[in-house]
C-alpha cells in the first residue's frame, strides 16, 4: 500500500455554530454537503473570479478542517478572517499540530486516532488522513510522482496566485464546483465561462524528453508562445496549454526540453484538442 507524509501540508480549522454558512459564501463547493463520510475539494477565488487557494474540506465534530498549502496556510487564515465581521466562527492555522499523509492503491490502514477521509477529487487519489501523532509512510515525492501520473495539478505551484481561472485548472472535473449552490465570491465569472463552454486554457499533463525546465517557462509550437510549464518531476510535469493550439499525442518546445501532452481520461470528455 503506497502512502506518503506530505509536509508541504498544513490545516486550518474553522469552528463555531455558523462555520458552515460563513464558508458557504466563500468557497467555489456546496459547504451544505460536507457531513460524516462526505469530505469535499473547493477554492477560495478573488472577486474577479482568479484562484487564491485550494484546499480539501473534511468535518469532524464542531470542526472543518481545511487540508491546504503548509506555505500559504497563514495567508489562507488572514483571507478567511477578512471575511469573518460578526460570524461566530473561530479561525485558526494548526499546521503544527497534524501531519498530512496521503495513501493510495490498496486498502490503506491508518491508526493513531487520524481523521481518514477519502480524497474526493479523484478515486485512483486513494484516501487522504490528518494524524495527530507520527506516522510511517514514504517521502512526498512518491505521492508527487503518483498525481502528476494522474495529471492532477494541486496547489500554487500549478495554480498561479491572482492569475488563473479556476476552470482552466479543470477544478470542475475534479468535483470542487457547484453551479447550483448560488453566490459565493468570484461566482459570477465562473459561472459565466461554464454556461459559455468557453475555457480557452487547461492545465495538462505532459511528458517531458529532456531536461525538466523550470516553472513558468514558456511552451511554444513554431515559435509562437502556448503557454507555460508548472509543475513537475523527472519526465512527467503538467503545463497551462491554450487548447486550440494544441492536440492530444502532439509535441511542443520547452526551454531545452520537448513536451507531448497527454489528456488523461477523466478529462478527454470537456477537453477538445
Amino acid at each position: 500500500m503506497p502512502s506518503a507524509i506530505l509536509t508541504s501540508r498544513g490545516v486550518v480549522a474553522v469552528t463555531g455554530p455558523e462555520r458552515k454558512g460563513f464558508l458557504q459564501g466563500l468557497v467555489t463547493n456546496d459547504v451544505t454537503r460536507l457531513g460524516p463520510g462526505q469530505p469535499l475539494y473547493a477554492a477560495m477565488l478573488t472577486p474577479q473570479g482568479k484562484y487564491l487557494f485550494d484546499f480539501l474540506m473534511v468535518e469532524d465534530g464542531e470542526t472543518i478542517y481545511l487540508d491546504a498549502e503548509k506555505a500559504r496556510a497563514a495567508d489562507l487564515v488572514r483571507r478567511l478572517m477578512m471575511y469573518r465581521l460578526r460570524a461566530r466562527v473561530e479561525i485558526s492555522d494548526e499546521s503544527g499540530k497534524w501531519t498530512v499523509v496521503a495513501g493510495w492503491g490498496d486498502a490503506v490502514d491508518f491508526s493513531g486516532g487520524c481523521l481518514v477521509f477519502d480524497d474526493p477529487r479523484h478515486p485512483d487519489l486513494g484516501m487522504r488522513a490528518l494524524c495527530p501523532v507520527a506516522v510511517d509512510a514514504g517521502p512526498e515525492e512518491d505521492y508527487d510522482r503518483h498525481r502528476l501520473a494522474l495529471g492532477i495539478p494541486e496547489g500554487a505551484r500549478d495554480f498561479e496566485p491572482e492569475k488563473l481561472l479556476i476552470l482552466e485548472g479543470n477544478l470542475a472535473e475534479l468535483n470542487g464546483v457547484s453551479f447550483t449552490k448560488g453566490c459565493y465570491v468570484g461566482q459570477e465569472l465562473t459561472a459565466r465561462m461554464h454556461y459559455r463552454g468557453k475555457v480557452r486554457k487547461r492545465l495538462l499533463p505532459v511528458d517531458v524528453e529532456g531536461e525538466l525546465p523550470a516553472p513558468g517557462t514558456p511552451v511554444t509550437k513554431d515559435g509562437k508562445e502556448i503557454g507555460q510549464i508548472r509543475s513537475g518531476r523527472e519526465a512527467r510535469a503538467l503545463a497551462l496549454l491554450r487548447v486550440e493550439d494544441i492536440e492530444d499525442g502532439g509535441s511542443y518546445a520547452c526551454g531545452s526540453a520537448t513536451l507531448t501532452v497527454q489528456i488523461p481520461d477523466w478529462l478527454k470528455q470537456t477537453v477538445s484538442a
